[in-house]
């Protein structure tokens, strides 16, 4: 699980029927915890906004995690970061 933020959105009017319904936005990886050195694009099912740092599951977890295991899925929003603390 990696922690980012929401940078922008993704529209897409044809897309495989398995994702039909859901929103998905573009995430940029803290620096921290960029491993490599992209943005990345998630399926969003808690409705976070632009700006917003967010909990971000990926590979076989983002499929769990939001509910559609049959779907090409690689990356999902599950969370929106209230307060984090980081210790060295």
């Amino acid at each position: 699980m990696i922690i980012g933020r929401v940078v922008g959105s993704i529209f897409s009017t044809r897309k495989s029927e398995k994702l039909v319904g859901n929103k998905f936005m573009i995430v940029h990886p803290l620096d921290s915890m960029n491993r490599g050195g992209e943005d990345l694009v998630a399926i969003d099912i808690i409705g976070a906004g632009i700006g917003e740092q967010v909990l971000v599951a990926t590979g076989s977890a983002a499929r769990i995690g939001c509910d559609l295991p049959d779907a090409p899925v690689d990356a999902a929003i599950v969370g929106i970061v209230d307060e984090g603390q980081e210790v060295s």
